[in-house]
């Protein structure tokens, strides 16, 4: 990222930090925004949210290292997350991330050697009831079972955007 590039970024994430009392409560949305940026969330990310919310890497990558929806590798185009918790596991989802596996021929928490997917499973994705739950580009997917799997690569493949353009993280 260039000098202007970072100044843009703490720019965004000091205009975000403003709409709250006290600027690190902002770090959930400023982590959003770096790695929205970066695609993930390297070092120089934690140092400009740092900057811009008076606070320090550190804290910044501690926050980040709690929650899954945020990458501190470098993810592929598509993001595919498995929920692994009680329910989706009761109902198939250990089969759907086989089968994931398979098809894309790497192994859970891995990327493709073409940087086009990445496969994670999670701990939860608030699915319960429509167990299994599979996020897709962070788009859920319901009641996801193994014979999707295919389909929806398929699905991917022919489509231009990834999981890191026009969601509007925040």
């Amino acid at each position: 990222m260039s000098d202007n590039n970072a100044i843009a970024l703490i720019e965004r994430i000091e205009a975000v930090a403003a709409r709250y009392p006290n600027a690190k409560s902002a770090i959930i949305p400023a982590l959003h925004l770096a790695q929205e940026q970066y695609g993930w969330l390297p070092p120089e990310a934690f140092e400009a949210v740092a900057e811009a919310l008076d606070t320090t890497p550190a804290f910044a990558q501690s926050v980040a290292s709690f929650y899954d929806m945020f990458h501190l590798q470098p993810a592929g185009k598509h993001l595919i997350e498995v929920c692994t918790n009680v329910a989706c596991a009761l109902n198939g989802a250990g089969g759907v991330l086989e089968e994931f596996e398979q098809q894309l021929g790497i192994h859970n928490g891995d990327s493709t050697a073409d940087g086009q997917y990445t496969l994670r499973s999670v701990e939860c994705l608030g699915g319960c009831g429509t167990a299994p739950t599979v996020a897709v580009n962070n788009r859920y997917r319901e009641f996801f079972e193994r014979s999707q799997v295919k389909p929806l690569l398929a699905e991917l493949k022919a489509t231009t955007t990834g999981w890191t353009e026009g969601e509007g993280q925040v």
